[in-house]
């Protein structure tokens, strides 16, 4: 089978969101960040001060929802570029909250820029990987620059 660096994006940008969806919902048990709902309930209105409390509920069921949704398209490479977007922007969000209300090294510790600039670049990528042109990513170059 052949690399695709693609694919390994996908994989572990929806595995890092599931995870977090699993630790609220108490799947992760001793080893939570939040454990149970009521405790994410509390981070996300800590995350969004600046909003009334039934927009910061409604931001945590939002926020889920959008993490399984997103997920699913990016294992199962359905719409991904869409999918890529709307997850770079959901993390963006996410940092940037995150920035304001606790400081710039929580998501720094927690590479949530990171997680975002990666799915934007899953975005970017049109594709056409090396691995998947006939004959390899090795031979790409030797076919435009041929020994004489």
């Amino acid at each position: 089978m052949a690399y695709s660096p693609q694919l390994f994006s996908r994989i572990a940008i929806a595995a890092t969101m599931l995870s977090a969806v699993a630790d609220r919902l108490g799947l992760w048990g001793d080893n939570a960040s939040w454990g149970n709902w009521q405790n994410f309930e509390k981070y996300t209105a800590q995350l969004t001060f600046f909003l009334p409390e039934i927009l910061s509920k409604f931001s945590a069921y939002a926020a889920t929802s959008l993490e399984i949704i997103l997920s699913v398209m990016l294992i199962s490479g359905f719409k991904t570029k869409i999918a890529a977007i709307a997850t770079g922007i959901l993390l963006l969000i996410f940092a940037l909250a995150m920035s304001i209300s606790l400081g710039i090294k929580a998501p720094l510790d927690y590479s949530v820029w990171i997680g975002s600039s990666a799915a934007f670049m899953l975005a970017a990528q049109n594709g056409n990987f090396p691995a998947r042109r006939q004959g390899g990513w090795r031979n790409r170059d030797c076919n435009q620059h041929s020994r004489t």
